[in-house]
């Protein structure tokens, strides 16, 4: 038995490769009339992004035409699929300003890595609490976007994430959402995964556990009644935490502690790690702030992301697709 699915394992690896093969080289191309340099030609076939739903198979045409087509044809429908994809981010890029072309993320893995604590980041008797981390385990040079607190609520956010195909996700403290929720409403059909950030963003490592408890489990509850779908990813206000933290919120529901290891500004990056560079895996953290609280808008953030994310050669892939 373990034999058989070893065979299936390699069969799918070889089936991954030849894809993964097949797009390299047609996106490199379909790439190379925007004039991005070698550094932002995609890796890798895009799986679904922020904004854009899932596309259906192919219409008409004769029935079973596709599968007398074999796997050959198969394979290239969907590198012809990303190829366009692909050219619409090119064309978006140039009307949002964008110095490169976003990278296609490859496809999500088949099975989701497995989530452990950071060293220096465990609490004494937290073994099985949710882990806390500021990178996934992955090889692919993917990157993860996520955006907290939710005070600045701008729509063009919305559709320039949408028309770049870029994925992020949202962690949301209720006393900054509560004046708009319709806002974040609009984000989630978008394909955008909504997350805790506490109700009022305190300290909770200053907090008793009951206390902690209300700003979790109380936006858990929150964000439940108001999206229809309980978080199971939650980050702690600035970062901080301890085992009441980590006990409460698996409590409610959480699963997985994810911080950041670089920070998104519209005018520079700051870096977690001594070398101030991407690696893959990493997770990067930016607010929802307006020219009122730091120099630029969300879309000219997202510029200055981009532009470091895509020149050192990452895609932004979807959180919630690896944890």
């Amino acid at each position: 038995m373990q034999l058989v699915r070893q065979k299936g394992k390699l069969r799918a690896y070889r089936v991954r490769a030849a894809l993964a093969a097949l797009v390299v080289a047609s996106l490199g191309s379909g790439c190379a009339a925007d004039g991005s340099s070698e550094a932002s030609r995609p890796a890798a076939p895009a799986g679904s992004a922020a904004g854009q739903p899932a596309q259906k198979g192919p219409q008409g045409g004769k029935p079973g035409a596709q599968d007398a087509a074999g796997p050959a044809g198969a394979l290239s429908a969907y590198v012809e699929k990303v190829k366009r994809k692909q050219k619409a981010r090119a064309v978006a890029a140039k009307k949002w300003g964008l110095v490169r072309t976003p990278l296609a993320a490859p496809p999500p893995p088949a099975v989701k890595p497995k989530i452990t604590t950071r060293k220096g980041f465990e609490v004494k008797g937290g073994e099985d609490l949710p882990p806390v981390f500021t990178t996934v385990p992955t090889k692919e040079k993917v990157v993860f976007l996520t955006i907290d607190d939710g005070a600045e609520k701008d729509p063009e956010l919305l559709r320039m994430m949408s028309e770049l195909q870029i994925p992020y996700s949202a962690f949301l403290s209720d006393y900054v959402i509560d004046d708009d929720y319709g806002y974040f409403e609009k984000m989630q059909d978008r394909g955008v995964a909504l997350h805790n950030h506490t109700l009022n963003h305190r300290y909770l490592p200053g907090l008793s556990y009951s206390a902690q408890k209300r700003e979790i489990c109380g936006q858990q509850e929150k964000l439940e009644k108001r999206y229809g779908t309980r978080p199971r990813l939650m980050r702690p206000p600035y970062g901080n935490y301890n085992r009441d933290t980590l006990r409460v919120a698996e409590k409610c529901g959480i699963e997985a502690v994810p911080l950041w290891a670089a920070e998104a500004f519209p005018d520079h990056m700051e870096w977690r790690e001594w070398d101030r560079d991407l690696h893959p895996g990493d997770i990067i953290l930016t607010h929802f702030r307006g020219k009122g609280d730091w120099k630029g808008t969300m879309p000219d953030m997202i510029r200055r992301v981009m532009e470091t994310v895509t020149s050192k050669g990452y895609a932004v892939a979807r959180l919630e697709d690896y944890v």
